[in-house]
C-alpha cells in the first residue's frame, strides 16, 4: 500500500537565498536554514519545499539553473544540504525540491557545447531553427518583459526557443537523452533523501512547441509525466510530484490520470476564486469554483495556497473580474504585473487586517486537499514593490525587531534583496519573535490553525460537501470514518445566522475567530441550533467523541 502522507500535511514553501543567512554576508544558505528550523517545527508544518538554491547566474530567483547537481556556492555546499536534511528529519519535516527541466541556463554547459557546433551531443538537447520562426513573438509568458520565444543565437547561427526569458533556453523533451536526464536528476536528489519534486511549468514542459522531428511513441505530451511517475515510485514509492499547471479544470484530469502522473496539482482556479471573493465581500465565486472543480483522483490532491513566489495570476477571471481584484487590491499600475496579475503579499493586499487574514487562512486550511503556505505569511510579512518584477515579495524573512530583521549580521544595504517596506511591515513592526511572544498575535493563530488542520485528517482524507448557505457564508463539512469537520467562513462584514444541517450528531467548537471566542468558546451544538459567525469571521466544528 502507497504511503499518502501528502494528503494531511502543510507544506511551507520557503526560498534559502531570503530566509535566513548563517554565515553573515547578507544571502540566505543552508546554515540559516537550519537556525529557523526551530521555528517552523514550532508552527508545526511538516513539509518543506525550497525554492531552486542549484548553482545559477541568478537572473531569475534562481529558475535558470547552471547545474543540476549541486548547491550554490552562495548557499553553502552539498554538504551544508545533507545537513539540513538531517536536521529537518529529526523534527519530521519531509523536504521537496523544485524539479526545473523545462530549460536550462544559456551558460549551463549543456547548452555551451550545443551551440558551438551542430555536432554536439549536446545540440539536439535543445529546440533549434535554422530559418527564422514566423510565430516568435507567439506564446509571451511574460508580457512586457519578453518581446519574442525565439532567439537568433550569434555562435550557433540558429533560433533557439526559449517560452521564458531568452537566458533560459527549452530543452527538448521529445528527445530519450533528455528524458533519461531528467529521472537522473531525479535520482540523485531522492539518494539525499528529499521526498519528492515540485515540477515546475508543467504545460511547457510537456509542450512540442518548435519541433518537427519527434520519436515514435512520444507523441503524447502526457507520456513523460507518466515516465516521470513511474521512476518515481521505482525509486521512492512514497514520494511525490507536485504540478504548477495552471490550466483549466477541464484539463486537470490529464495531469492526474488517477495518481499515475501527478499527486497534487495547485488548484490556480480556485486561488484566483479566493481573491474574487475578497474582493466583493461573497463566497459567491468560491463555491462556483469548488462545485465545478473535479475531484483529482483516488491517489491524487489538489494544492490549495493563498499566494506564492510568482505573481497572483488573475488569467482564469474575466476582463470585468479581474478588474475587481485590481480595484480591491492593486489598484496601482507599480502593484501590477504581466497584464495578469499582482505583485503583492498577503497581508499588504489585505492592509494588515487581522481579522481579514484570519479568515483567509482559516479557509486554506479548511478547503480539501494540501495546504500550501509562502514563507513570511505566518507573520504578515511585508512587500517591496521598489524591487522588479516579482522580486517584490521575495523579501528576507523577518525575524528579530532589529534593523536587519535578524536575517542576517551584515549589512541591511548588503542584503541579498531589500527589506519589505513601510513602517507598518518594518522589522520593529512585523517579526517572529515578537509574535510568539504574543498570543493574540497572527502567528499564534495560524499555529493554532495547523495543528487543528494536522488533526483533522478527514479534510485531506475524506470526502468534504458545500452545505447550502446562500453566497455569503461558505459552509463545509469534511467526513472520514467516524469523525466530521464543519467549517464555516463569513466574508461579509455583517454577523450571519446559520442552523445548523447536515450532520448527525452533537459537534464540539474547536477554534472560531477571536470575535466570536468570549462567547462562543467550548460549546457543543447539535441539528437544529442556530450559529452566529461574525463579520469575516469563521468557525471550526468537530463531531464529538
Amino acid at each position: 500500500m502507497l504511503d499518502l502522507w501528502y494528503e494531511n500535511a502543510v507544506v511551507y514553501c520557503l526560498d534559502v537565498e531570503t530566509f535566513r543567512d548563517g554565515d553573515g554576508d547578507g544571502i540566505g544558505d543552508f546554515a540559516g536554514l537550519v537556525d529557523g528550523l526551530d521555528h517552523l517545527e514550532r508552527l508545526g508544518v511538516n513539509c518543506l519545499w525550497l525554492n531552486p538554491f542549484y548553482p545559477s547566474p541568478n537572473r531569475d530567483n534562481g529558475y535558470d539553473i547552471s547545474d543540476f547537481y549541486g548547491v550554490d556556492p552562495r548557499h553553502g555546499s552539498l554538504g551544508d544540504f545533507v545537513a539540513f536534511m538531517h536536521a529537518a528529519r529529526d523534527r519530521g519535516m519531509r523536504v521537496i525540491v523544485d524539479l526545473v527541466v523545462n530549460h536550462t541556463s544559456v551558460d549551463h554547459p549543456w547548452f555551451r557545447s550545443a551551440r558551438a557546433s551542430v555536432d554536439s551531443p549536446y545540440r539536439d538537447w535543445y529546440v533549434w531553427k535554422e530559418e527564422e520562426p514566423e510565430d516568435k513573438g507567439e506564446g509571451i509568458v511574460f508580457p512586457g518583459e519578453q518581446t519574442e520565444v525565439w532567439t537568433f543565437d550569434d555562435e550557433a547561427q540558429a533560433w533557439y526557443l526559449h517560452r521564458f526569458y531568452r537566458h533560459q533556453a527549452d530543452l527538448n523533451v521529445a528527445n530519450p537523452a533528455v528524458r533519461e536526464e531528467i529521472q537522473r536528476v531525479m535520482g540523485f536528489w531522492l539518494e539525499l533523501g528529499v521526498s519528492g519534486f515540485r515540477v515546475d511549468a508543467v504545460p511547457f514542459l510537456i509542450e512540442h512547441k518548435g519541433l518537427t522531428d519527434i520519436p515514435d511513441g512520444r507523441e503524447d505530451p502526457y507520456l513523460l509525466l507518466s515516465e516521470m511517475q513511474d521512476f518515481l515510485r521505482w525509486r521512492r514509492s512514497e514520494a511525490i510530484l507536485l504540478a504548477e499547471a495552471n490550466v483549466a479544470y477541464g484539463k486537470a484530469p490529464e495531469f492526474f490520470d488517477g495518481g499515475e502522473r501527478m499527486q497534487l496539482v495547485f488548484d490556480f482556479i480556485g486561488n484566483q476564486a479566493i481573491w474574487l471573493a475578497l474582493a466583493r465581500n461573497s463566497a459567491a465565486p468560491i463555491v462556483e469554483a469548488f462545485e465545478r472543480r473535479p475531484p483529482p483522483s483516488i491517489e491524487g490532491r489538489w494544492a490549495s495556497f493563498l499566494r506564492n513566489h510568482d505573481e497572483l495570476s488573475l488569467d482564469k477571471l474575466s476582463e470585468n473580474e479581474r478588474e475587481e481584484v485590481y480595484a480591491a487590491f492593486g489598484p496601482e499600475e507599480s502593484m501590477q504585473i504581466y497584464a495578469r496579475g499582482l505583485r503583492r503579499r498577503l497581508a499588504p493586499m489585505l492592509g494588515g487586517d487581522p481579522e481579514r487574514l484570519e479568515l483567509v487562512f482559516s479557509l486554506l486550511f479548511a478547503l480539501p486537499g494540501t495546504p500550501v503556505i509562502w514563507y513570511g505569511d505566518e507573520i504578515g510579512l511585508g512587500e517591496n514593490l521598489a524591487l522588479d518584477e516579482r522580486n517584490a515579495v521575495r523579501c528576507p524573512m523577518q525575524w528579530t525587531p532589529e534593523p536587519g530583521a535578524g536575517f542576517s549580521s551584515a549589512d541591511p544595504e548588503t542584503f541579498v534583496r531589500a527589506l519589505a517596506a513601510g513602517e507598518d511591515f518594518a522589522p520593529a513592526a512585523v517579526n517572529a519573535a515578537g509574535q510568539w511572544a504574543h498570543r493574540g498575535s497572527l502567528l499564534n493563530r495560524v499555529r493554532d490553525l495547523v495543528a487543528l488542520r494536522r488533526a483533522a485528517a478527514e479534510i485531506g482524507r475524506g470526502e468534504t460537501e458545500r452545505l447550502a448557505a446562500g453566497n455569503d457564508l461558505l459552509v463545509l463539512r469534511s467526513s472520514w470514518r467516524d469523525t466530521t469537520t464543519l467549517t464555516l467562513h463569513n466574508f461579509t462584514g455583517d454577523d450571519l445566522d446559520w442552523r445548523v444541517e447536515g450532520v448527525s450528531g452533537p459537534l464540539h467548537a474547536h477554534l472560531a475567530s477571536r470575535s466570536a471566542d468570549a462567547r462562543d468558546d467550548g460549546e457543543s451544538v447539535g441539528p437544529g441550533d442556530t450559529l452566529t459567525i461574525p463579520a469575516r469571521g469563521y468557525r471550526w466544528l468537530r463531531s464529538v467523541r
